[in-house]
Formats: C-alpha cells, sequence, structure tokens
C-alpha cells in the first residue's frame, strides 16, 4: 500500500518536549478516556503540564485537535479505496485487499480510530468525518457486490449488511486487541481473514 502525505498544518515548534504530533497524541488519549466534549482545553493543559496559550501555539482550538486526529485515521482509510480501485486482482482477492489493509491501519492507528468509533456526529466536523465512514461503508458493500456477480460470493448475502457486519468485526479490535497479549498482529489479522471467507466450519477434506 503506498505511503499517502498526511494533510496537516506545518509543525510548529513552541515548550521543549512538545510539538504538534505529541501534543496531538496527547490530546486523542484524553479524547479517548474522558469523550471529546467533556475534555476541555484547561484539562488538556493540566495533562500535558503546559498552559493553554502554549496548545494555541501547536493548534487554532479543540475542534482544529479534533480534525487532526480524525485525519490520522480518515486519509490512510481512504487511501484504501483509491489502492482497490486500480487493483488487478478479481473481486474477492480485491476484497481480501481491502480488508487486510483496513485491519493494519487499525491496528497502526489505533487509538485515533477509537476516537473515530466514538464519534456521535454532534458538530458539522463529526458530521462530515461519519459521512466519509459511510462512503467506506458503500465502497466495501460494493466490492461484496461484485464478487457475488463473479459467483465468489454467496449470494442470499445483503450487501450493505454484509460490509457493516464485516466493518463490525475488524473495529472490534480496537477494544481488546494488545500488543503484548497472547497473539501477533499479523497472526489475528490471518485469522479474521479466513474467518471471514471460511467460516467457523473445518475445512472438509
Amino acid at each position: 500500500m503506498k505511503l499517502i502525505e498526511k494533510s496537516r498544518m506545518p509543525v510548529k515548534r513552541g515548550r521543549p518536549g512538545y510539538d504538534q504530533d505529541s501534543v496531538l497524541r496527547i490530546a486523542v488519549e484524553a479524547f479517548n478516556e474522558h469523550g471529546y466534549e467533556a475534555t476541555s482545553m484547561g484539562k488538556l493543559a493540566d495533562r500535558l503540564g503546559i498552559s493553554k496559550s502554549a496548545i494555541y501555539h501547536h493548534v487554532s482550538s479543540k475542534e482544529d485537535l479534533l480534525r487532526l486526529a480524525l485525519d490520522e485515521a480518515l486519509i490512510p482509510l481512504e487511501a484504501v479505496i483509491d489502492e482497490v480501485q486500480v487493483h488487478q486482482g478479481s473481486a474477492d482477492e480485491r476484497l481480501d485487499f481491502f480488508l487486510r489493509a483496513t485491519f493494519r491501519i487499525l491496528i497502526s492507528k489505533r487509538s485515533y480510530v477509537t476516537l473515530l468509533l466514538r464519534l456521535r456526529g454532534n458538530t458539522e466536523l463529526e458530521r462530515n468525518a461519519l459521512d466519509r465512514r459511510r462512503a467506506m461503508d458503500r465502497q466495501l458493500a460494493q466490492l461484496v457486490t461484485e464478487a457475488q456477480s463473479t459467483g465468489r460470493l454467496r449470494e442470499d448475502l445483503d450487501p450493505r449488511a454484509t460490509a457493516r457486519l464485516l466493518f463490525g468485526l475488524i473495529n472490534s479490535v480496537v477494544d481488546w486487541f494488545r500488543e503484548d497479549g497472547p497473539i501477533e498482529a499479523e497472526d489475528l489479522e490471518n485469522q479474521a481473514i479466513t474467518l471471514v471467507f471460511d467460516g467457523l466450519h473445518p475445512t472438509q477434506k
């Protein structure tokens, strides 16, 4: 998967030990722990050990922090859609690619994806992010439809419902997977994809 350059403000340098990336990372931790709406800039400043004015050296507002955080998740996820559209494989191979790439982004951008999944759509920014998520749902449903049309997937499955179930399976990983746990991320990815395509029943010999 090609690396996509992140769309973000130029990094500003402020108090030693903090730049925009580190402020953003700690802000996302606070948003996930306490909720975006419940996390004031004052609370965030206390967590960082700096003044509110020092935070504003890096970003213009709390909403700006949310925008940057959501882009950390959405931009690479949207890049997967672009990759799928030029993928030369069959429909089910492209579906496999889409799911694996999405899984890897969820692991590598876990805290940012967690924030994305907890949005309530209370602001225009949040509603826009949810619209971008729905576009990914539609793309996945289209892949399911194409795979059905070639006979590679069961035809009795509703594509939209299937897309949501698949995303539900993959998205659940952010809630319980631990890098220091008993299973490696790569092994978990393979198990998830095997479960999707082969189910729980043992392979017939």
